[in-house]
């Protein structure tokens, strides 16, 4: 980027034509400092970046929308408590397009949906979360008259002694534990060392086999599963046929009852017959002599 157009970016860029006397720039460019943020000022209206505050249902789609989604939202004063400001922010779902209205609420520091959008409830059991109850806004209340203060002061110090055993009872077992730090590293270490000599054990192992791969401990489940593995009964077939072939064949080549081996072997015999007979025939007719012949009468030659 060269430097007049890093001038331009950060707006400090003066024309030849402007002038102090014309202001700033922005009213000399006849623009908001805001740009397009500020398009609808004249109306009240501001755009910004709105987060969603918690997880909300889409009116339009019945979607969810997560907690910390963003939005460009439209927003506007719509009213007052006491000095503080009411806001009202409006947005569009990207889901449906969806028009949804939240509105802050000063007097109980919480965000309302007004239209467009449902909040999601979740709700939990506090004793699963083991988080402490906090007291209602009644109870606190109560809390300023001594009886009922003496009343809860009583109930918490029984809770206190029901709840006492289990409390010593685990801090006991977390100083068992954790009082000794040497000999929780030692074990560990030990237990580091046997599981590499393990997996060492378990790769030489596989390299003995062929393996490129660690092949881990034979159990009672893999050994289950690999018997009631069915492989194809094609081999065995062929197993099957080859021994029975054998069986009905006899171990004298020219008896009864030979085999197709014995049959292919005779008709090969049969054509080499055939073949020495033609060979034969066409000598006797002058068609062509022996090797041994023609060696002959070239040497004879040589010799006259």
């Amino acid at each position: 980027m060269s430097s007049l157009a890093a001038a331009r970016a950060d707006n400090f860029y003066y024309p030849p034509e402007w002038t102090p006397e014309k202001g700033s720039l922005n009213k000399f460019h006849g623009q908001h400092a805001l740009r397009e943020r500020a398009r609808k000022i004249d109306q009240g209206i501001l755009i910004i970046r709105f987060e969603m505050p918690f997880n909300i249902w889409c009116g339009g789609c019945n979607s969810m929308i997560a907690k910390g989604v963003r939005f460009n939202a439209e927003k506007k004063q719509v009213g007052n408590y006491y000095s503080t400001k009411i806001w009202s922010f409006t947005m569009k779902s990207a889901c449906c397009k969806h028009e949804i209205v939240i509105q802050t609420d000063p007097k109980n520091c919480e965000y309302v949906i007004i239209s467009g959008a449902q909040r999601k409830t979740e709700e939990y059991d506090i004793e699963d979360a083991e988080t402490m109850l906090l007291p209602l806004d009644e109870e606190r209340s109560k809390l300023v008259d001594p009886f009922y203060r003496l009343e809860h002061q009583e109930e918490d110090l029984q809770k206190k002694k029901e709840a006492e055993p289990v409390l010593v009872r685990l801090q006991r077992v977390s100083d068992s534990r954790h009082s000794d730090d040497y000999a929780l590293n030692r074990a560990l270490r030990n237990r580091l060392r046997n599981q590499k000599k393990r997996v060492a054990e378990e790769e030489v192992a596989s390299r003995k086999k062929g393996l490129g791969i660690r092949l881990l401990p034979a159990s009672e489940e893999d050994a289950a599963v690999a018997a009631h593995v069915k492989f194809s009964s094609k081999f065995e077939r062929n197993r099957k046929e080859k021994r029975a072939l054998i069986n009905t064949s006899s171990i004298f080549p020219g008896s009864y009852g030979s085999s197709s081996s014995d049959a292919k072997r005779k008709e090969l015999e049969s054509k080499k017959r055939k073949i020495k007979a033609a060979n034969a025939s066409n000598l006797l007719a002058g068609g062509f002599k022996p090797s041994g012949w023609s060696q002959i009468a070239v040497s004879s030659a040589r010799k006259s």
